[in-house]
């Protein structure tokens, strides 16, 4: 898997390094005797090669499954900003312009302050499957594949920092007590990448509802002894919640974020009742308050998973020099930004890879902004770098 995608894929790590000094390379294009734009390309790519020399955070996860590996992650990603940077060298070969730099670098705790930080990316929220059915007798509670995952996507609409599309009704994982271990060896869903080009999202947001079993099934017989024991407050009426969120990166597949939520609450409505999952009878148990709760820190994992992430968008359409993207205002996206264009390409062998990805040298300027779309211009025409419909421009 290429460098990029480890980047926009990470799983960020926290920690601190000390300030320092780092040397960093970088390269670019000279295209139509641009310098000046090929120097200013050169130089971001050695700040981001100097980034990932300062503070490369390697990040391994294995999935074990009856005493057996089923899965093996590693991310790299950093979050260092250069405070000040200085030109070392200079040189020109042709049209490659190389430039080698000097960077007062620092960890960035506060990746907020990076220029995606502002944009609404668009994501996608499929439904949660229920590993065991069993579990959702009491109350009638079997519809939580569904109200949950349409509770979180309302939630993260009213937070209003993502662009959210339902997909409640999509269910990602055809294995679910396997679940999220059924993937390709390249590290990716097999599916994240089909329905994320479909509803046209950069990141695709699904789940395993693993349990919600009664504590003690017994406390609820229908004696009368039992009868007096639940309404003397006496018998075990817990009932436990865990889910798994994952959060994928919609071009390549790979795992952004994935965290186990648990918790547990008293079942205080009558077993007889048909509550259903989120209902106002069900949010009125001290269970449903407790996965209320819940919900508001997926909520959060969420917001806090995609806040570092890259903006990405599809090229739509190249016309010369001209460049359509397929995100506008609604996105957040606004006359003056600039966007680094990439190419996307598949292995003629195999046509359902991860698309690979090669940094074009080009940076698009916006111009135009409307609703659902934007353009704007770079320096060259796209035919000499094979930019085309369906290639990328990203926004770090």
């Amino acid at each position: 898997m290429s460098r990029w995608f480890a980047i926009i894929s990470g799983l960020l790590l926290s920690g601190s390094v000390a300030a320092a000094w780092v040397q960093g390379t970088g390269q670019a294009v000279i295209v139509g005797d641009d310098v000046g734009a090929a120097r200013e390309q050169a130089r971001n790519a050695a700040l981001r090669d100097a980034a990932l020399r300062y503070d490369a955070r390697v990040a391994s996860e294995d999935t074990m499954h009856n005493g057996v590996l089923t899965d093996s992650r590693l991310s790299v990603a950093s979050q260092a900003r250069a405070r000040q940077v200085r030109v070392l060298e200079e040189n020109r070969r042709g049209n490659l312009l190389r430039m080698t730099i000097e960077a007062d670098m620092s960890a960035d705790q506060a990746c907020q302050a990076r220029d995606a930080a502002r944009l609404r990316k668009r994501v996608a929220i499929t439904g949660f499957p229920i590993a065991d059915t069993d579990h959702t007798r009491m109350g009638r509670v079997a519809d939580a594949s569904e109200v949950l995952p349409r509770q979180l996507q309302e939630r993260l609409q009213a937070d209003g920092q993502v662009q959210v599309f339902g997909a409640t009704g999509v269910q990602m994982f055809p294995d679910v007590p396997n679940a999220p271990t059924r993937q390709r060896f390249d590290n990716s869903l097999t599916n994240v990448i089909q329905l994320a080009r479909e509803l046209d999202v950069q990141f695709v947001v699904t789940g395993v509802i693993r349990d919600m079993r009664l504590s003690d099934p017994e406390a609820w017989g229908t004696s009368i002894l039992d009868r007096m024991q639940r309404g003397l407050g006496v018998a075990n009426q817990e009932r436990q919640f865990v889910a798994d969120l994952m959060v994928y990166d919609g071009y390549s597949g790979s795992p952004v974020f994935q965290k186990r939520f648990a918790t547990s609450g008293t079942w205080d409505a009558d077993m007889t009742d048909n509550t259903g999952f989120g209902s106002t009878a069900f949010r009125a148990t001290d269970y449903g308050q407790a996965v209320e709760r819940t919900l508001g820190q997926m909520e959060q994992a969420v917001n806090a998973a995609l806040a570092c992430q890259p903006f990405i968008t599809r090229i739509s359409r190249v016309d010369g020099q001209k460049v359509y993207l397929a995100s506008g205002a609604t996105a957040g996206l606004r006359p003056g930004d600039q966007l680094q264009l990439y190419r996307s390409f598949r292995f003629f062998d195999a046509p359902d890879s991860t698309p690979e990805l090669t940094d074009s040298g080009m940076t698009m300027t916006v111009n135009h902004v409307h609703p659902d779309f934007s353009s704007g211009l770079m320096p060259d025409v796209g035919a000499v770098h094979n930019l085309q419909r369906d290639d990328i421009a990203i926004i770090w």
